[in-house]
């Protein structure tokens, strides 16, 4: 059964699936650690350990999804079983007895529980709320007509001149005096280009589901050109090294 440490973590012993599927439990002492935001497995209590022995798994509480009880068509031999959805993975932990399983359900449920503010959220702040009142005077710029064609599947714009001609004066017919992508377009590759500005925010929020309502804990990056979110940070960090699309707003 749990208990509650002098650190004020819950702790005890329960037998864990070495790998998805192999069928093999291994018995570990896990710390649930709500202050430090993680799920650690010893192979023992570390009191009996030696100095300096440390944890052989860990699981950050930001990542848990779901914590249930195992389906007997998931584990039909093995009782007391519940289960950890964590990103792509699962955890299958055995428990003694059956009040010992919903113990741990129920704390892990609850340290990875996640709050979403009622009534609007928080307040805007005074600064935000004086530059919505008082916006910024746009800086007057000449209006200049543009003649808009595609050339090689680029959008160009050629400024037309007051005397009704395009391009500037002297210029040679046909020419163009600028060209220019098109204000809307967005590199596709990555969540940012890289060579364009630094990242703005980033940092994990909550978001909605768009199909099931449910909230779940996602890794936001924004910068000037898109807002992204992906699983976890790791994610972020693995789809700019090797340029992964991510999920665009």
């Amino acid at each position: 059964m749990p208990y509650v440490d002098r650190q004020n973590r819950i702790c005890g012993f329960l037998d864990i699936e070495e790998h998805e599927n192999s069928g093999k439990f291994l018995r570990r002492y896990f710390i649930l650690d709500t202050q430090a935001n993680c799920l650690l497995w010893y192979m023992d209590n570390p009191q009996n350990l030696a100095m300096g022995a440390g944890a052989v798994g860990a699981l950050q509480l930001t990542y848990i999804s779901k914590v249930s009880i195992a389906t007997p068509k998931q584990k039909p031999k093995t009782p007391f079983c519940f289960v950890i959805n964590a990103l792509s993975q699962r955890y299958f932990l055995q428990a003694n007895d059956q009040k010992d399983m919903k113990d741990w359900v129920e704390a892990l449920n609850q340290a990875s529980k996640i709050t979403v503010p009622k009534g609007g959220g928080l307040p805007m702040t005074t600064e935000v709320l004086k530059s919505l009142a008082a916006p910024p005077a746009l800086e007057k710029k000449p209006q200049v007509a543009y003649k808009t064609e595609i050339i090689g599947g680029v959008v160009v714009h050629t400024p037309i001149s007051q005397n009704g001609g395009d391009g500037q004066e002297g210029s040679e017919p046909g020419s163009h005096t600028i060209l220019r992508r098109s204000q809307s377009y967005i590199p596709t590759s990555g969540c940012r280009a890289s060579t364009g500005p630094p990242l703005i925010k980033s940092g994990y929020c909550v978001k909605q589901g768009n199909v099931r309502k449910s909230w779940k804990r996602r890794f936001f990056a924004l910068d000037d050109f898109t807002i992204c979110y992906f699983k976890c940070e790791q994610e972020f960090e693995i789809s700019l090294a090797n340029m992964v699309k991510p999920r665009l707003y």
